[in-house]
């Protein structure tokens, strides 16, 4: 008999609303608090067409220093939402902050003034007010949604959207669980980014040492690693700036629990299980195995793919995966660490509550290469062109030869000795959705000041931006060529981005595109959705900071 996670019993339903609001009273994470159990209640389902989701702060405790989260229903994260294809839903947001807020329902299809973005698609919900959400349901698969409004994403502000096809699962499973992995800081939001403002190393946990050079030197030459040091100190950059907010701030989350508590699933023998993994987190980058278990990735971004077997894969932040695994009897660890190796979210898939399953070791750091840095460093067919305005103040850097390829895990993952995924190996089911060619092609560059901390798009931060321009029906291909040395998930609203090979040849439907260092990515796109949208890089302070145009589809 097939089982999946789904709405709850009116009696389980009233004994879990009595847990959370226990949990509120003492002043602790609901959820958290009962870390000391093997298996714990799952995240709040809620199922239909009609939903009523609460805006409000709640208490939480996820380090041991209380803290305050956004929260909806109370809960972090915020309740699963389960819809389905050709269903129009009606969700009414109800905002008990002091402040504006918003929800935008991340990869899904619908007109703009649904799409809640505050400033271009709508006017923020105002405190103390009620926004209704109306849109019929265009698609299936695994998706999420969370606040766009100022830090509120950080704060605890994101849940799971999971939609059934209107014609069933064509895959079958036994068992279907949500892994929503996220970010949490003890710190104001404001306050990180000021600091970043001040040093962009400053959370950087992996910094090269008198002992790196040391070694470097007894290896390369002393001539060989003071050149090196002296290239790094001249571009102003570091070989170790994997990411600008690390463990030193940041603890990682898996379905809302710190790594101690141990959030735990469980299953029958012989069960097929599906793992939709999704990167809630608003700085993190993840890197996600299961020790012992093949991972059949099914989907990428809510869509089917042909089923690929890997040891572990990488996603940034907007990016969603499906796995199917087929545990024997035992228990086994979700392991999901962060790209610059400070640490990790982690749970376990058990046939038995209580069993215990080893938690490997994080991987030693490596350090960004050449590759990273400059590209294929070939001579390029063509010269790459730059737009003026990326020789200001916003751009300290600039990629002259950039890669193509679609097949590198990025650093970290490289000749670890496991299959990991990449983009070459996700090939979409059905292929492209419009099988026009391209009238027009865009190019964008990926820019910022490590410095200054500031990101930008062609050296232009939003503040001093003016919309992008799609013709309404047309077919472009957009360019993106990252001249910075930080990977970034590049998320387009409203609109499918269709990637393409090297060989310019349909690869992968996606909303989230990761753009590693110093590489170039082409993707296809049919401007079918009129209004205004947003265009942005997904990690919150290099959105914060100005990697943010909007997008004008008339």
């Amino acid at each position: 008999m097939k089982r999946r996670i789904g709405p709850l019993s009116p009696p389980r339903r009233r004994l879990l609303q009595g847990v959370l609001a226990t949990g509120v009273l003492l002043g602790v994470h609901p959820l958290g608090r009962l870390a000391g159990a093997a298996v714990r209640e799952e995240t709040p389902v809620l199922e239909g067409r009609e939903f009523d989701l609460v805006v409000a702060e709640s208490p939480v405790n996820l380090t041991g220093t209380p803290g305050r989260a956004t929260t909806i229903n109370g809960v972090l994260p915020a309740p699963t939402l389960r819809w389905r294809e050709g269903d129009t839903v009606t969700i009414r947001v109800t905002n008990r902050l002091q402040e504006p807020t918003s929800i935008h329902w991340h990869g899904i299809l619908l007109p703009h003034s649904m799409d809640g973005v505050p400033g271009s698609s709508f006017d923020n919900i105002a405190a103390g007010t009620t926004f209704t959400y109306q849109f019929t349901v265009r698609q299936s698969g695994t998706y999420w949604y969370h606040s766009h409004s100022g830090m509120q994403e950080q704060t605890g502000m994101y849940g799971a959207i999971v939609i059934e096809p209107a014609a069933g699962e064509a895959i079958h499973a036994e068992r279907d669980q949500v892994v929503l992995l996220s970010d949490w800081t003890d710190e104001d939001p404001l306050r990180v980014l000021a600091k970043l403002k001040v040093d962009s190393d400053y959370y950087n946990m992996n910094r090269p040492t008198l002992l790196d050079f040391l070694r470097d030197a007894r290896r390369e030459g002393l001539a060989e690693a003071l050149d090196t040091r002296q290239m790094w100190n001249e571009m102003r950059m570091n070989p170790t700036d994997l990411a600008d907010v690390s463990a030193q701030t940041l603890t990682y989350l898996m379905n809302g629990q710190p790594a101690t508590a141990n959030w735990t699933t469980l299953f029958r023998p012989g069960e097929t299980v599906r793992l939709r993994f999704i990167n809630g987190a608003a700085n993190t980058f993840y890197d996600v195995r299961i020790p012992g278990l093949e991972l059949t990735v099914i989907a990428a971004d809510g869509q089917n793919v042909k089923p690929v077997g890997v040891d572990e894969f990488r996603f940034g932040p907007g990016e969603t995966y499906d796995v199917l695994v087929r545990p024997a009897p035992g228990a086994y660890t979700i392991f999901a660490q962060s790209m610059d190796r400070s640490g990790f979210a982690r749970g376990t898939l058990t046939s038995e509550a209580g069993l215990p399953a080893a938690v490997p070791a994080v991987d030693a750091p490596q350090w960004l290469s050449m590759t990273d840095m400059m590209g294929d460093m070939a001579e390029p067919e063509t010269p790459v062109r730059h737009a003026r305005t990326e020789y200001g103040p916003s751009t300290d850097m600039r990629v002259d030869t950039p890669r193509t390829n679609l097949d590198d895990p990025g650093v970290g993952l490289r000749d670890n000795g496991r299959r990991v995924l990449t983009y070459a190996d996700l090939v979409t089911l059905g292929g492209s959705i419009d099988r026009r060619e391209p009238e027009r092609d865009m190019e964008l560059h990926l820019t910022g000041n490590m410095e200054r901390y500031t990101w930008s798009i062609d050296g232009v931060e939003f503040a001093d931006s003016t919309p992008i321009h799609f013709h309404y029906g047309e077919r472009l291909r957009v360019i993106y060529h990252n001249d910075t040395m930080m990977t970034h998930p590049m998320h387009l609203h409203g609109l499918w981005c269709e990637l393409e090979n090297e060989e310019g040849e349909f690869q992968v439907r996606k909303h989230t595109v990761n753009v590693q260092p110093a590489q170039r990515v082409s993707f296809l796109v049919t401007a079918d959705a009129p209004g205004r949208w947003a265009w942005h890089c997904h990690l919150m302070f290099h959105m914060d900071s100005g990697m943010f145009r909007e997008v004008v589809v008339a």
